[in-house]
């Protein structure tokens, strides 16, 4: 199970976050600065596997952003780095060649594709045509509203 994944950029900016395990938001600040700061600090020749007080964290660097998850002791971290890549090529599918200005300025979207692939820290599509064309749905749907809501009510 994934407890929580969080996106940040190679200056340490956290650019998306979804936490699984309730906390308050004092300690999620904190944890966040902790880890960006532990995983920012590490040569990039080391393993993407890092021991993490009772969790593990795994972790990749896609071009200026890191992914990382944090996951119980026992949980397989090859895995862990298999849902990130997918959560990536996912993003690559719906953006193209996604990079951290897409995840800035389409936030919301970024979230969306996650929560089409992870719902409570479990995954729960794996397959990537089906996720691809909910989000598809998705802004059609969107789109559809938008044309509604614009066209005279006479």
């Amino acid at each position: 199970q994934i407890h929580f994944m969080l996106l940040f950029s190679r200056q340490g900016k956290l650019r998306l976050q979804r936490w699984y395990t309730s906390l308050p938001d004092k300690d999620k600040r904190r944890i966040s600065r902790e880890i960006i700061q532990l995983v920012l600090a590490r040569h990039h020749r080391t393993s993407s596997f890092v021991d993490w007080k009772d969790l593990k964290l795994v972790y990749k660097r896609y071009a200026s952003l890191y992914f990382c998850c944090a996951i119980e002791e026992q949980d397989n971290e090859l895995l862990t780095l298999e849902l990130v890549h997918r959560y990536v090529e996912l993003l690559d599918r719906y953006f193209g060649n996604v990079c951290e200005l897409d995840i800035i300025f389409n936030f919301e979207k970024a979230y969306f594709i996650l929560d089409e692939f992870i719902i409570g820290g479990e995954v729960q599509e794996t397959s990537k045509k089906s996720a691809v064309k909910a989000i598809e749905d998705s802004d059609m749907l969107q789109e559809t509203v938008e044309e509604y809501m614009n066209k005279p009510a006479f």
